[in-house]
């Protein structure tokens, strides 16, 4: 049997159904799939390229980060101890408001890095100037669902414009960077996007075949807001529209009555829970166990690096855990092998991408990470899930792998020159404040 790439002696965590520990594993990776996965023992003679030493380490799927803002890394620590209204509209849209292409671009790098050191594999954002976003996925190697941010705010010609040009990017860059790069539109929320543009949104997205990735019942201030005006609540606004399908990716869902979330359950709605930020802007604490009870299909997200303000997964999957167990005053909620799931074959059948990542099984992508498990913080180990969910930090990681190639090993990111990325994005940072 011939790959490209083999990683042995290595603990599997593969998050497939049977939520398995293959311990002494192989992994064989030929051009961009997974050919073999399993214990070395009676595993197939294999001969690679390339064969990467998996002792002491854990390897798993790619974590998917379901929501972010990812060139608000040159954001991070501008806006700190504010109400999300002051947050917003006070800090954040005026600095938006001086963007250029550059910067976007310089940050969206700088937050791949990021990703690539912490063990993300696959993002989801929305963002403006998200071209430039798409070419440095392209550049960093990682996977990604980019959607062009579209707010109208009361300018409806504003939003018309931002509609034309979400649909252009989708036309060129749906299937960009060798298909690791897809689109969908991204209105920002009810309270920016009037039901009017919410009906084109939803129009253009069914035409193109993508999908919708939209804030919602984010805060009380918002909810409250969008039923004085319409006499609806958001979800409720949204089915009125015939918004909400499988294809929608809702952020936040923090003020959902239980009624709301059967329906977004019947229409196959999915979430991404982004605990880190809810808790940072307070927010407040989604009820992530009733959504999935109901059937809801829930990925984790960090948010954008100004609202939490890193993107490290592995923060989420534990303050995440936590935060719902106190909620519900339930410390069976949330099981850790839950929480993985969350954030890796979860994550992807939230963004739509179950059929080839999320997984680490045979003719699936080759999306893995592999986690330095030598460390104080990681010993012993009695329970691998455990340890990566409340113990594992994203500095962890050792090697990451994606559509086959190696992005880091050793620590070492091999795509870009981490140096050179940090320097521009501080310097993009620097000058963006001074304009």
């Amino acid at each position: 049997m011939e790959a490209d790439i083999l990683i042995r002696g290595c603990t599997v965590l593969p998050m497939d159904e049977k939520g398995r520990v293959v311990k002494k594993g192989v992994i064989a990776i030929r051009d961009d799939v997974i050919s073999y996965v399993g214990r070395e023992t009676g595993a197939p003679s294999i001969r690679a390229e390339e064969t990467i030493d998996g002792q002491g380490k854990v390897a798993l799927p790619g974590l998917v980060n379901c929501h972010t803002h990812l060139p608000m890394t040159i954001f991070r620590g501008v806006a700190e101890d504010q109400e999300l209204d002051r947050w917003l509209s006070g800090t954040i849209w005026p600095l938006e408001a001086k963007l250029e292409p550059e910067d976007v671009y310089d940050g969206a790098l700088l937050g791949c890095v990021e990703m690539i050191k912490s063990g993300t594999t696959c993002f989801a954002d929305m963002y403006f100037h998200e071209d430039m976003v798409a070419k440095a996925v392209e550049r960093a190697g990682l996977r990604a669902v980019l959607a062009p941010g579209i707010i109208e705010a009361g300018d409806s010609g504003r939003g018309d414009r931002l509609l034309r040009e979400g649909v252009e990017f989708a036309r060129k860059f749906h299937g960009f960077a060798g298909g690791r790069v897809r689109a969908c539109l991204g209105p920002h929320a009810v309270y920016t996007c009037s039901p009017d543009l919410l009906v084109k949104v939803r129009e253009m997205a069914s035409e193109l075949g993508i999908g919708v990735h939209i804030h919602l019942a984010e805060s009380r201030g918002m909810v409250k807001l969008v039923r004085e005006k319409y006499g609806f609540s958001e979800v409720e606004l949204l089915e009125s529209l015939g918004f909400l399908r499988s294809d929608v990716l809702a952020a936040h869902c923090i003020y959902l009555s239980e009624e709301e979330m059967r329906l977004m359950a019947r229409r196959g709605v999915k979430v991404s829970y982004n605990p880190v930020a809810n808790m940072k802007i307070a927010l407040g604490v989604p009820r992530i166990r009733d959504l999935m009870g109901f059937g809801v299909v829930v990925g984790i997200g960090t948010d954008g690096p100004a609202s939490n303000n890193d993107l490290d997964m592995f923060d989420d999957m534990r303050v995440g855990a936590l935060l719902q167990k106190v909620s519900y005053m339930d410390s069976t909620v949330l099981p850790v092998r839950s929480v993985l799931g969350m954030a890796t074959v979860g994550g992807a059948r939230a963004l739509g991408l179950e059929r080839s990542v999320g997984s680490l099984e045979v003719g699936k992508k080759a999306d893995l990470i592999l986690i330095d498990f030598g460390k104080p913080h990681l010993t012993p180990v009695h329970d691998f899930y455990a340890n990566v969910v409340y113990s594992a930090r994203g500095s962890d990681v050792d090697t990451v792998v994606v559509d086959g190639k190696v992005l880091m090993e050793g620590g070492e990111v091999k795509t870009v020159d981490e140096e050179e990325v940090r320097v521009r994005a501080r310097e993009s940072a620097l000058d963006l404040l001074a304009r």
